[in-house]
Protein backbone atom coordinates (compact mmCIF):
# COMPACT_ATOMS: atom_id res chain seq x y z
CA UNK A 1 0.00 0.00 0.00
CA UNK A 2 1.28 3.43 -1.12
CA UNK A 3 1.74 5.85 1.50
CA UNK A 4 2.25 9.95 1.06
CA UNK A 5 4.12 12.18 2.72
CA UNK A 6 2.57 15.11 4.79
CA UNK A 7 0.21 17.80 3.31
CA UNK A 8 2.76 20.11 4.40
CA UNK A 9 5.61 18.76 2.84
CA UNK A 10 4.04 17.99 -0.07
CA UNK A 11 3.06 21.96 -0.66
CA UNK A 12 5.86 22.47 0.31
CA UNK A 13 7.60 21.12 -3.00
CA UNK A 14 5.24 22.71 -4.67
CA UNK A 15 5.75 26.04 -3.35
CA UNK A 16 9.55 25.53 -4.16
CA UNK A 17 8.66 24.34 -8.08
CA UNK A 18 6.42 27.39 -8.68
CA UNK A 19 8.29 30.11 -6.38
CA UNK A 20 6.06 33.00 -8.25
CA UNK A 21 3.21 33.35 -10.34
CA UNK A 22 3.48 33.18 -13.87
CA UNK A 23 0.67 34.41 -16.08
CA UNK A 24 0.17 32.18 -19.06
CA UNK A 25 -2.31 30.56 -21.49
CA UNK A 26 -3.29 26.92 -21.01
CA UNK A 27 -1.15 26.05 -24.09
CA UNK A 28 2.25 28.01 -22.33
CA UNK A 29 1.67 26.16 -19.64
CA UNK A 30 1.89 22.85 -21.09
CA UNK A 31 5.41 24.15 -23.14
CA UNK A 32 6.56 24.55 -19.47
CA UNK A 33 5.68 21.60 -17.98
CA UNK A 34 7.59 19.74 -21.20
CA UNK A 35 10.44 21.83 -20.84
CA UNK A 36 10.94 20.09 -17.30
CA UNK A 37 8.91 16.78 -17.71
CA UNK A 38 9.10 16.25 -21.40
CA UNK A 39 9.97 12.38 -20.96
CA UNK A 40 7.44 11.50 -18.54
CA UNK A 41 4.10 10.19 -19.38
CA UNK A 42 1.33 12.82 -19.25
CA UNK A 43 -1.83 11.06 -21.31
CA UNK A 44 -2.36 7.43 -19.97
CA UNK A 45 -4.45 5.74 -22.90
CA UNK A 46 -5.91 2.14 -23.62
CA UNK A 47 -3.28 1.52 -26.55
CA UNK A 48 -0.05 3.60 -25.30
CA UNK A 49 1.10 6.39 -23.22
CA UNK A 50 1.95 9.95 -24.49
CA UNK A 51 5.07 11.76 -22.84
CA UNK A 52 4.74 15.62 -22.49
CA UNK A 53 6.68 16.15 -25.44
CA UNK A 54 4.54 14.07 -27.65
CA UNK A 55 1.69 15.56 -27.05
CA UNK A 56 3.26 19.44 -27.68
CA UNK A 57 4.53 17.59 -30.84
CA UNK A 58 0.60 16.32 -31.07
CA UNK A 59 -0.50 19.71 -30.48
CA UNK A 60 1.61 21.96 -32.59
CA UNK A 61 0.51 19.61 -35.48
CA UNK A 62 -3.37 20.11 -34.89
CA UNK A 63 -2.65 23.76 -34.48
CA UNK A 64 -1.16 24.04 -37.85
CA UNK A 65 -3.89 22.39 -39.62
CA UNK A 66 -6.38 25.05 -38.14
CA UNK A 67 -3.87 27.86 -38.59
CA UNK A 68 -3.98 26.39 -42.63
CA UNK A 69 -7.72 27.38 -42.27
CA UNK A 70 -7.36 30.38 -41.63
CA UNK A 71 -8.60 30.25 -37.64
CA UNK A 72 -7.74 33.47 -35.60
CA UNK A 73 -6.98 34.51 -32.10
CA UNK A 74 -10.54 34.84 -30.71
CA UNK A 75 -12.11 32.54 -32.99
CA UNK A 76 -14.46 29.84 -31.51
CA UNK A 77 -13.09 26.06 -32.23
CA UNK A 78 -15.81 24.01 -30.93
CA UNK A 79 -14.87 19.98 -29.85
CA UNK A 80 -17.81 17.35 -29.79
CA UNK A 81 -15.77 14.31 -28.35
CA UNK A 82 -15.86 11.73 -25.19
CA UNK A 83 -12.66 11.47 -23.23
CA UNK A 84 -10.63 10.70 -26.44
CA UNK A 85 -6.59 11.66 -26.55
CA UNK A 86 -7.75 13.57 -29.67
CA UNK A 87 -9.61 15.65 -27.13
CA UNK A 88 -7.07 16.65 -24.54
CA UNK A 89 -4.62 17.13 -26.99
CA UNK A 90 -7.21 19.43 -29.08
CA UNK A 91 -8.27 21.57 -26.06
CA UNK A 92 -4.05 22.65 -25.91
CA UNK A 93 -4.41 22.87 -29.99
CA UNK A 94 -6.76 25.37 -29.91
CA UNK A 95 -5.03 27.47 -26.97
CA UNK A 96 -1.90 27.37 -29.23
CA UNK A 97 -3.43 30.13 -31.86
CA UNK A 98 -4.91 31.79 -28.91
CA UNK A 99 -8.71 30.64 -30.43
CA UNK A 100 -11.41 29.76 -27.86
CA UNK A 101 -12.66 25.84 -26.80
CA UNK A 102 -16.15 25.88 -27.13
CA UNK A 103 -16.32 21.97 -25.21
CA UNK A 104 -19.10 20.35 -26.05
CA UNK A 105 -21.61 18.03 -23.96
CA UNK A 106 -21.30 15.09 -25.94
CA UNK A 107 -24.66 13.97 -25.19
CA UNK A 108 -26.65 16.79 -27.23
CA UNK A 109 -29.39 16.17 -29.55
CA UNK A 110 -29.23 17.74 -33.14
CA UNK A 111 -31.87 20.52 -31.88
CA UNK A 112 -29.30 21.19 -28.48
CA UNK A 113 -26.21 20.82 -30.87
CA UNK A 114 -27.99 23.32 -33.04
CA UNK A 115 -28.48 26.10 -30.07
CA UNK A 116 -24.94 25.75 -29.07
CA UNK A 117 -23.16 25.81 -32.78
CA UNK A 118 -25.08 28.45 -33.22
CA UNK A 119 -25.19 30.75 -30.08
CA UNK A 120 -21.20 30.16 -29.85
CA UNK A 121 -20.54 31.53 -33.52
CA UNK A 122 -18.37 28.79 -33.75
CA UNK A 123 -16.37 28.28 -36.92
CA UNK A 124 -14.65 24.95 -36.76
CA UNK A 125 -16.47 22.14 -35.17
CA UNK A 126 -14.69 18.59 -34.65
CA UNK A 127 -16.77 15.90 -33.51
CA UNK A 128 -17.23 12.32 -33.57
CA UNK A 129 -19.14 9.64 -35.79
CA UNK A 130 -20.82 7.64 -33.69
CA UNK A 131 -20.63 7.34 -29.83
CA UNK A 132 -22.98 5.53 -26.91
CA UNK A 133 -25.46 5.30 -29.38
CA UNK A 134 -25.56 8.71 -30.79
CA UNK A 135 -25.00 9.23 -34.67
CA UNK A 136 -23.35 12.27 -34.87
CA UNK A 137 -23.12 12.43 -38.69
CA UNK A 138 -26.94 12.18 -38.53
CA UNK A 139 -27.13 14.95 -36.19
CA UNK A 140 -25.35 17.28 -38.71
CA UNK A 141 -27.60 15.60 -41.67
CA UNK A 142 -30.74 17.45 -39.91
CA UNK A 143 -28.81 20.33 -38.64
CA UNK A 144 -26.95 21.71 -42.09
CA UNK A 145 -27.87 18.70 -44.82
CA UNK A 146 -24.64 19.62 -47.12
CA UNK A 147 -22.23 19.81 -44.51
CA UNK A 148 -20.07 17.60 -46.04
CA UNK A 149 -19.53 20.18 -48.70
CA UNK A 150 -20.63 23.50 -47.17
CA UNK A 151 -20.16 22.99 -43.28
CA UNK A 152 -23.11 25.08 -41.68
CA UNK A 153 -24.34 26.20 -44.94
CA UNK A 154 -27.06 29.07 -44.60
CA UNK A 155 -28.31 26.97 -41.40
CA UNK A 156 -25.45 27.69 -39.60
CA UNK A 157 -23.60 30.43 -41.38
CA UNK A 158 -20.26 30.84 -38.91
CA UNK A 159 -19.59 27.40 -39.24
CA UNK A 160 -16.82 27.10 -41.81
CA UNK A 161 -15.30 23.50 -41.04
CA UNK A 162 -16.19 20.32 -39.72
CA UNK A 163 -13.87 17.52 -38.97
CA UNK A 164 -14.62 14.16 -37.56
CA UNK A 165 -12.90 11.40 -35.75
CA UNK A 166 -14.11 7.63 -36.20
CA UNK A 167 -14.82 6.00 -33.20
CA UNK A 168 -14.75 2.41 -34.33
CA UNK A 169 -12.60 2.82 -37.64
CA UNK A 170 -11.83 5.66 -40.07
CA UNK A 171 -15.61 7.56 -40.36
CA UNK A 172 -17.60 7.03 -43.24
CA UNK A 173 -18.14 10.09 -44.17
CA UNK A 174 -16.23 13.89 -43.28
CA UNK A 175 -12.80 15.15 -43.13
CA UNK A 176 -10.77 13.15 -40.72
CA UNK A 177 -8.49 14.90 -38.19
CA UNK A 178 -5.12 13.40 -39.86
CA UNK A 179 -6.67 15.67 -43.19
CA UNK A 180 -6.66 18.73 -40.72
CA UNK A 181 -2.83 17.81 -39.75
CA UNK A 182 -2.19 17.11 -43.24
CA UNK A 183 -3.53 20.79 -44.32
CA UNK A 184 -0.68 22.23 -41.92
CA UNK A 185 2.12 20.70 -43.45
CA UNK A 186 3.47 23.66 -44.86
CA UNK A 187 2.79 25.79 -41.65
CA UNK A 188 6.37 25.71 -39.91
CA UNK A 189 6.68 24.79 -36.06
CA UNK A 190 8.12 28.46 -35.65
CA UNK A 191 5.07 30.29 -36.56
CA UNK A 192 2.71 28.13 -34.37
CA UNK A 193 4.86 28.69 -31.33
CA UNK A 194 4.85 32.74 -32.54
CA UNK A 195 1.17 32.39 -32.44
CA UNK A 196 1.97 30.30 -28.44
CA UNK A 197 4.08 33.36 -27.23
CA UNK A 198 1.77 36.47 -28.88
CA UNK A 199 -1.84 34.74 -27.42
CA UNK A 200 -2.93 36.62 -24.14
CA UNK A 201 -2.80 34.56 -20.90
CA UNK A 202 -6.13 37.17 -19.77
CA UNK A 203 -8.03 36.43 -23.34
CA UNK A 204 -10.66 34.23 -22.85
CA UNK A 205 -9.64 30.39 -23.19
CA UNK A 206 -12.81 28.24 -22.90
CA UNK A 207 -16.65 28.66 -23.95
CA UNK A 208 -18.32 26.29 -21.16
CA UNK A 209 -21.70 25.59 -21.43
CA UNK A 210 -23.41 25.20 -17.77
CA UNK A 211 -24.85 22.19 -17.09
CA UNK A 212 -28.53 23.48 -17.12
CA UNK A 213 -29.96 22.22 -13.47
CA UNK A 214 -32.65 25.32 -14.29
CA UNK A 215 -33.09 25.76 -17.82
CA UNK A 216 -31.71 27.25 -21.13
CA UNK A 217 -27.08 26.75 -20.86
CA UNK A 218 -25.46 29.53 -21.43
CA UNK A 219 -22.42 29.31 -22.52
CA UNK A 220 -19.77 30.87 -19.51
CA UNK A 221 -16.57 32.56 -20.85
CA UNK A 222 -13.26 31.54 -19.12
CA UNK A 223 -10.09 32.76 -19.02
CA UNK A 224 -6.67 31.09 -19.89
CA UNK A 225 -4.93 32.97 -16.31
CA UNK A 226 -8.13 32.00 -14.30
CA UNK A 227 -8.06 28.47 -15.69
CA UNK A 228 -4.26 27.79 -14.42
CA UNK A 229 -4.63 29.78 -11.29
CA UNK A 230 -8.03 27.03 -10.52
CA UNK A 231 -6.21 24.34 -11.55
CA UNK A 232 -3.10 25.13 -9.41
CA UNK A 233 -5.25 25.88 -6.21
CA UNK A 234 -6.67 22.67 -7.07
CA UNK A 235 -3.19 20.98 -7.04
CA UNK A 236 -2.03 23.26 -3.75
CA UNK A 237 -5.20 22.24 -1.75
CA UNK A 238 -5.01 18.60 -2.72
CA UNK A 239 -1.53 18.51 -1.51
CA UNK A 240 -0.39 16.84 -4.69
CA UNK A 241 3.03 15.29 -4.75
CA UNK A 242 5.29 15.05 -7.93
CA UNK A 243 3.89 12.96 -10.44
CA UNK A 244 0.35 12.46 -9.49
CA UNK A 245 -1.44 10.01 -11.11
CA UNK A 246 -5.51 10.86 -11.64
CA UNK A 247 -7.97 8.70 -12.91
CA UNK A 248 -11.61 9.82 -14.08
CA UNK A 249 -14.79 9.52 -16.19
CA UNK A 250 -15.36 12.77 -15.83
CA UNK A 251 -15.87 14.63 -19.04
CA UNK A 252 -13.12 17.63 -20.20
CA UNK A 253 -16.10 19.44 -21.48
CA UNK A 254 -16.76 20.32 -17.94
CA UNK A 255 -14.79 22.01 -15.17
CA UNK A 256 -14.41 19.31 -13.12
CA UNK A 257 -12.66 16.88 -15.48
CA UNK A 258 -11.10 20.02 -17.23
CA UNK A 259 -9.60 22.46 -14.16
CA UNK A 260 -9.48 20.07 -11.50
CA UNK A 261 -7.98 16.85 -13.35
CA UNK A 262 -6.70 17.27 -16.56
CA UNK A 263 -4.78 20.58 -16.01
CA UNK A 264 -3.43 20.81 -12.51
CA UNK A 265 -0.70 17.47 -13.40
CA UNK A 266 1.14 19.82 -15.50
CA UNK A 267 2.16 21.40 -12.17
CA UNK A 268 3.68 18.33 -11.01
CA UNK A 269 4.70 16.40 -13.85
CA UNK A 270 1.60 14.01 -13.11
CA UNK A 271 -0.35 12.33 -15.53
CA UNK A 272 -4.18 11.96 -16.81
CA UNK A 273 -5.93 8.43 -16.98
CA UNK A 274 -9.35 9.87 -18.78
CA UNK A 275 -12.23 7.10 -19.61
CA UNK A 276 -14.58 8.11 -22.35
CA UNK A 277 -17.41 5.70 -21.05
CA UNK A 278 -17.89 5.03 -17.33
CA UNK A 279 -17.18 1.37 -16.23
CA UNK A 280 -16.23 0.88 -12.75
CA UNK A 281 -14.33 -2.65 -13.64
CA UNK A 282 -12.26 -1.09 -15.75
CA UNK A 283 -11.58 2.26 -13.78
CA UNK A 284 -10.31 -0.29 -10.75
CA UNK A 285 -8.38 -2.56 -13.09
CA UNK A 286 -7.02 0.93 -14.31
CA UNK A 287 -6.01 2.00 -11.18
CA UNK A 288 -3.59 -1.03 -10.83
CA UNK A 289 -2.28 -1.32 -14.42
CA UNK A 290 -1.41 2.80 -14.37
CA UNK A 291 -0.46 2.91 -10.76
CA UNK A 292 -2.94 5.55 -10.19
CA UNK A 293 -2.90 8.03 -6.95
CA UNK A 294 -6.01 9.58 -6.95
CA UNK A 295 -9.38 8.46 -8.34
CA UNK A 296 -12.15 11.13 -9.23
CA UNK A 297 -16.04 10.50 -9.51
CA UNK A 298 -19.16 11.79 -9.28
CA UNK A 299 -21.49 10.31 -6.15
CA UNK A 300 -23.62 8.27 -8.68
CA UNK A 301 -20.11 6.47 -10.04
CA UNK A 302 -18.77 6.59 -6.43
CA UNK A 303 -21.70 4.03 -4.69
CA UNK A 304 -20.79 1.73 -8.11
CA UNK A 305 -17.03 1.97 -7.83
CA UNK A 306 -17.40 0.84 -4.12
CA UNK A 307 -20.14 -1.93 -4.97
CA UNK A 308 -17.89 -3.43 -7.98
CA UNK A 309 -14.34 -2.95 -5.58
CA UNK A 310 -16.13 -4.59 -3.24
CA UNK A 311 -17.34 -7.87 -5.59
CA UNK A 312 -13.95 -8.25 -7.61
CA UNK A 313 -10.75 -8.40 -6.48
CA UNK A 314 -8.15 -5.27 -8.04
CA UNK A 315 -4.83 -3.88 -7.28
CA UNK A 316 -5.58 -0.81 -5.55
CA UNK A 317 -1.97 -0.35 -3.71
CA UNK A 318 -1.14 2.63 -5.48
CA UNK A 319 -4.21 4.30 -4.80
CA UNK A 320 -4.03 7.35 -1.75
CA UNK A 321 -6.31 9.69 -2.44
CA UNK A 322 -10.43 9.91 -3.64
CA UNK A 323 -12.11 13.06 -4.69
CA UNK A 324 -15.84 12.43 -4.90
CA UNK A 325 -18.29 15.88 -5.71
CA UNK A 326 -20.65 17.57 -7.67
CA UNK A 327 -23.67 15.95 -5.53
CA UNK A 328 -25.46 14.82 -2.38
CA UNK A 329 -23.55 11.83 -0.51
CA UNK A 330 -24.94 9.32 1.12
CA UNK A 331 -23.91 9.66 4.61
CA UNK A 332 -21.84 6.32 5.07
CA UNK A 333 -20.53 6.44 2.04
CA UNK A 334 -17.39 8.31 3.23
CA UNK A 335 -16.23 5.84 5.97
CA UNK A 336 -16.62 2.87 3.07
CA UNK A 337 -14.15 4.84 0.58
CA UNK A 338 -11.93 4.60 3.25
CA UNK A 339 -12.59 0.78 4.18
CA UNK A 340 -13.42 -0.81 0.35
CA UNK A 341 -10.38 1.46 -1.69
CA UNK A 342 -8.14 1.72 1.66
CA UNK A 343 -7.16 5.59 0.56
CA UNK A 344 -5.93 8.18 2.87
CA UNK A 345 -7.46 11.07 1.82
CA UNK A 346 -10.48 12.25 0.74
CA UNK A 347 -12.08 14.86 -0.70
CA UNK A 348 -15.37 16.65 -1.68
CA UNK A 349 -16.06 20.76 -3.28
CA UNK A 350 -18.39 23.16 -4.18
CA UNK A 351 -18.02 25.49 -7.21
CA UNK A 352 -19.60 25.94 -10.32
CA UNK A 353 -19.00 26.90 -13.82
CA UNK A 354 -19.02 30.34 -13.37
CA UNK A 355 -16.09 29.97 -10.73
CA UNK A 356 -13.76 28.14 -13.32
CA UNK A 357 -13.96 24.88 -10.68
CA UNK A 358 -13.80 24.72 -7.73
CA UNK A 359 -13.36 27.58 -5.09
CA UNK A 360 -14.60 25.82 -1.55
CA UNK A 361 -12.54 21.98 -0.88
CA UNK A 362 -12.29 20.00 2.21
CA UNK A 363 -8.45 19.97 3.50
CA UNK A 364 -6.37 16.84 3.43
CA UNK A 365 -7.38 14.97 6.73
CA UNK A 366 -10.26 17.02 7.26
CA UNK A 367 -12.44 14.65 10.10
CA UNK A 368 -15.53 12.40 8.52
CA UNK A 369 -17.88 14.72 9.77
CA UNK A 370 -16.59 17.42 7.90
CA UNK A 371 -17.06 15.17 4.69
CA UNK A 372 -20.66 14.26 5.48
CA UNK A 373 -21.91 17.51 6.56
CA UNK A 374 -20.30 20.15 4.15
CA UNK A 375 -18.92 21.13 1.25
CA UNK A 376 -15.67 22.42 2.30
CA UNK A 377 -13.64 25.95 3.08
CA UNK A 378 -12.25 28.58 0.59
CA UNK A 379 -9.27 26.99 -1.37
CA UNK A 380 -6.07 28.30 -0.75
CA UNK A 381 -4.21 29.13 -3.76
CA UNK A 382 -0.91 29.59 -2.88
CA UNK A 383 1.47 31.15 -5.69
CA UNK A 384 -1.69 31.72 -7.12
CA UNK A 385 -4.34 33.39 -5.03
CA UNK A 386 -4.76 36.96 -4.62
CA UNK A 387 -3.50 39.09 -1.97
CA UNK A 388 -6.22 41.54 -1.91
CA UNK A 389 -8.13 38.06 -0.61
CA UNK A 390 -6.10 36.99 1.58
CA UNK A 391 -4.63 33.96 -0.83
CA UNK A 392 -7.69 32.73 -1.91
CA UNK A 393 -9.54 33.22 -5.86
CA UNK A 394 -13.08 33.69 -4.49
CA UNK A 395 -14.58 35.01 -1.59
CA UNK A 396 -18.31 34.65 -0.43
CA UNK A 397 -21.10 35.97 1.18
CA UNK A 398 -24.46 34.19 2.00
CA UNK A 399 -27.72 36.88 2.05
CA UNK A 400 -30.96 37.06 2.53
CA UNK A 401 -32.66 36.35 -0.91
CA UNK A 402 -35.22 39.49 -0.02
CA UNK A 403 -33.18 41.69 1.31
CA UNK A 404 -30.06 41.37 0.48
CA UNK A 405 -28.13 41.94 3.62
CA UNK A 406 -25.65 39.26 4.84
CA UNK A 407 -26.62 36.72 6.97
CA UNK A 408 -24.69 35.39 10.32
CA UNK A 409 -22.70 32.06 10.20
CA UNK A 410 -25.26 29.34 11.10
CA UNK A 411 -28.02 30.71 8.85
CA UNK A 412 -29.50 30.03 5.34
CA UNK A 413 -28.46 32.50 2.93
CA UNK A 414 -28.27 32.69 -0.69
CA UNK A 415 -24.21 32.87 -2.30
CA UNK A 416 -22.56 35.28 -3.77
CA UNK A 417 -19.42 35.28 -5.29
CA UNK A 418 -16.33 37.97 -6.14
CA UNK A 419 -12.81 37.00 -7.47
CA UNK A 420 -10.80 36.10 -10.05
CA UNK A 421 -11.93 32.92 -10.73
CA UNK A 422 -15.44 34.15 -10.80
CA UNK A 423 -16.34 34.46 -15.42
CA UNK A 424 -16.94 37.47 -16.71
CA UNK A 425 -20.11 36.99 -18.05
CA UNK A 426 -22.18 34.68 -20.80
CA UNK A 427 -21.02 34.88 -24.02
CA UNK A 428 -23.51 37.04 -26.62
CA UNK A 429 -26.33 36.97 -23.28
CA UNK A 430 -26.02 40.44 -22.12
CA UNK A 431 -29.04 40.82 -19.90
CA UNK A 432 -28.14 36.85 -18.11
CA UNK A 433 -25.15 38.56 -17.95
CA UNK A 434 -26.24 42.00 -16.14
CA UNK A 435 -29.14 39.88 -14.04
CA UNK A 436 -26.31 37.31 -12.89
CA UNK A 437 -24.44 40.30 -10.82
CA UNK A 438 -25.54 42.40 -8.35
CA UNK A 439 -25.00 46.38 -8.38
CA UNK A 440 -21.28 45.21 -6.51
CA UNK A 441 -20.54 43.16 -9.01
CA UNK A 442 -20.94 39.88 -6.70
CA UNK A 443 -22.13 36.90 -8.88
CA UNK A 444 -24.99 35.15 -7.74
CA UNK A 445 -25.58 31.43 -8.12
CA UNK A 446 -28.22 31.09 -7.69
CA UNK A 447 -27.39 28.01 -4.17
CA UNK A 448 -28.27 28.42 -0.74
CA UNK A 449 -26.18 27.55 1.88
CA UNK A 450 -24.99 28.66 5.40
CA UNK A 451 -21.17 29.27 6.26
CA UNK A 452 -20.25 27.88 9.99
CA UNK A 453 -17.62 29.53 11.98
CA UNK A 454 -14.94 27.64 10.20
CA UNK A 455 -15.95 29.21 7.12
CA UNK A 456 -17.25 25.41 6.16
CA UNK A 457 -20.59 25.46 3.36
CA UNK A 458 -22.98 23.31 3.91
CA UNK A 459 -25.39 23.66 0.88
CA UNK A 460 -28.94 23.27 1.46
CA UNK A 461 -30.54 23.47 -2.33
CA UNK A 462 -30.89 26.30 -4.67
CA UNK A 463 -32.61 29.25 -5.35
CA UNK A 464 -35.01 28.57 -8.04
CA UNK A 465 -35.95 25.73 -6.48
CA UNK A 466 -37.68 27.26 -3.94
CA UNK A 467 -41.59 28.22 -4.28
CA UNK A 468 -43.78 30.11 -1.91
CA UNK A 469 -46.88 27.96 -0.48
CA UNK A 470 -49.61 30.67 0.72
CA UNK A 471 -46.79 33.23 0.83
CA UNK A 472 -44.28 31.40 2.75
CA UNK A 473 -41.07 30.47 1.44
CA UNK A 474 -40.66 27.06 1.44
CA UNK A 475 -36.62 25.37 0.84
CA UNK A 476 -37.15 22.12 -0.47
CA UNK A 477 -33.97 20.40 0.82
CA UNK A 478 -35.27 20.78 4.66
CA UNK A 479 -38.71 18.71 3.53
CA UNK A 480 -36.32 16.30 1.60
CA UNK A 481 -34.07 15.62 4.59
CA UNK A 482 -36.68 14.54 6.63
CA UNK A 483 -39.04 12.92 3.83
CA UNK A 484 -35.31 10.67 3.53
CA UNK A 485 -35.02 10.20 7.40
CA UNK A 486 -38.54 7.16 6.25
CA UNK A 487 -37.27 4.08 6.41
CA UNK A 488 -38.86 3.42 2.68
CA UNK A 489 -37.66 5.99 0.96
CA UNK A 490 -34.52 6.27 -0.61
CA UNK A 491 -34.32 9.49 -2.00
CA UNK A 492 -36.54 12.58 -2.34
CA UNK A 493 -36.81 15.40 -4.51
CA UNK A 494 -39.41 18.40 -4.01
CA UNK A 495 -40.22 21.10 -6.29
CA UNK A 496 -42.93 23.28 -6.58
CA UNK A 497 -46.24 22.98 -8.32
CA UNK A 498 -49.27 25.20 -9.51
CA UNK A 499 -51.87 25.45 -6.72
CA UNK A 500 -55.44 26.91 -7.19
CA UNK A 501 -55.79 28.17 -3.96
CA UNK A 502 -52.02 28.34 -2.79
CA UNK A 503 -50.22 29.36 -5.34
CA UNK A 504 -47.68 26.81 -5.41
CA UNK A 505 -47.37 23.40 -3.16
CA UNK A 506 -44.90 20.70 -2.56
CA UNK A 507 -44.73 17.59 -5.14
CA UNK A 508 -42.45 15.00 -3.70
CA UNK A 509 -40.83 12.66 -5.90
CA UNK A 510 -39.76 9.68 -3.87
CA UNK A 511 -37.68 6.76 -4.98
CA UNK A 512 -38.59 4.09 -2.90
CA UNK A 513 -36.19 1.38 -0.94
CA UNK A 514 -36.91 -2.31 -2.60
CA UNK A 515 -37.75 -3.44 1.34
CA UNK A 516 -40.79 -1.54 1.73
CA UNK A 517 -43.30 0.64 -0.59
CA UNK A 518 -45.17 3.60 1.79
CA UNK A 519 -48.12 5.35 0.97
CA UNK A 520 -48.47 8.96 -0.58
CA UNK A 521 -50.47 9.76 2.83
CA UNK A 522 -47.81 7.53 4.63
CA UNK A 523 -45.28 10.16 3.69
CA UNK A 524 -47.32 13.30 3.71
CA UNK A 525 -48.27 12.06 7.59
CA UNK A 526 -44.57 11.42 8.45
CA UNK A 527 -44.18 15.36 7.17
CA UNK A 528 -47.03 16.84 9.37
CA UNK A 529 -45.58 15.26 12.38
CA UNK A 530 -42.06 17.13 11.57
CA UNK A 531 -42.56 19.91 9.76
CA UNK A 532 -44.80 23.33 9.65
CA UNK A 533 -48.12 22.62 7.31
CA UNK A 534 -46.86 25.33 4.59
CA UNK A 535 -43.65 22.64 3.92
CA UNK A 536 -45.76 19.45 4.30
CA UNK A 537 -46.03 17.88 0.21
CA UNK A 538 -49.76 18.58 -1.23
CA UNK A 539 -48.57 15.43 -3.81
CA UNK A 540 -46.11 12.47 -3.71
CA UNK A 541 -45.61 10.89 -7.00
CA UNK A 542 -43.24 7.81 -6.99
CA UNK A 543 -40.12 7.34 -9.72
CA UNK A 544 -37.16 4.93 -10.25
CA UNK A 545 -33.64 5.76 -9.86
CA UNK A 546 -32.82 5.86 -13.30
CA UNK A 547 -35.43 8.11 -14.36
CA UNK A 548 -34.45 10.74 -12.37
CA UNK A 549 -33.13 13.58 -14.33
CA UNK A 550 -29.72 14.94 -14.00
CA UNK A 551 -26.77 16.71 -15.55
CA UNK A 552 -23.02 15.25 -16.05
CA UNK A 553 -22.14 16.09 -12.92
CA UNK A 554 -24.70 14.35 -11.16
CA UNK A 555 -27.35 16.88 -10.15
CA UNK A 556 -31.14 16.37 -10.09
CA UNK A 557 -32.76 18.70 -12.85
CA UNK A 558 -35.16 19.83 -10.12
CA UNK A 559 -36.98 22.03 -13.20
CA UNK A 560 -37.74 18.88 -15.27
CA UNK A 561 -39.42 16.76 -12.56
CA UNK A 562 -41.53 19.90 -11.99
CA UNK A 563 -42.39 19.50 -15.73
CA UNK A 564 -43.17 16.08 -15.41
CA UNK A 565 -45.13 16.57 -12.24
CA UNK A 566 -47.27 19.22 -13.75
CA UNK A 567 -47.83 17.27 -17.01
CA UNK A 568 -48.65 14.19 -15.01
CA UNK A 569 -50.86 16.21 -12.79
CA UNK A 570 -52.86 17.81 -15.57
CA UNK A 571 -51.69 21.61 -14.33
CA UNK A 572 -51.93 24.23 -15.53
CA UNK A 573 -48.74 26.55 -14.90
CA UNK A 574 -48.55 29.52 -12.01
CA UNK A 575 -50.09 32.08 -13.77
CA UNK A 576 -51.64 30.76 -16.56
CA UNK A 577 -55.49 31.69 -17.32
CA UNK A 578 -57.68 29.00 -16.79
Amino acid sequence: MTTISPPHDRRAALEARHPRWIPRTTAQQLDAATEEFGDRPLLLADDRSHSYAEVREWTLRLAAGLLALGVRAGDHVAVDMANFPEAVALKYAVARIGAVSVSVNFLLRHEELRYVLNQSDTVVLITMDAFRGIDYLDALDRIAPDWERHAGGTELPCLRHVFVRGTGGPPSRGRTLEELVGLGQSVSDEEVFERTAAADPFAPSDLLYTSGTTGVAKGALLQHDAVLRTAYASAYTRAFQDGRRILFALPIYHVFGYVEAMVPVLFVGGAICPQPVFDADRMLHDIGRHHIDELICVPAMTSVVLATARAGQHDLSSLTTMFSSGAAHAPGIWSEMLEVLGVEELFTAYGQTETTASTLCTRPGDPIERLVSTNGCPKPAGVAGDPGLGGLLAVYRAVDPATGTEVPAGEVGELLVRGPAVTSGYYDKPDETAAAFDADGWLRTGDLGRFDEHGYLTLTGRRKDTYRCGGELVVPGEVEAVLEEHPGVRAAYVVGIPHERMGEAGCAWIVAEESGWPSPEELVAYCAERLAKFKVPAVVLFTQASDVPVTVTGRVQKFRLAERATAELGLAPVGTPA
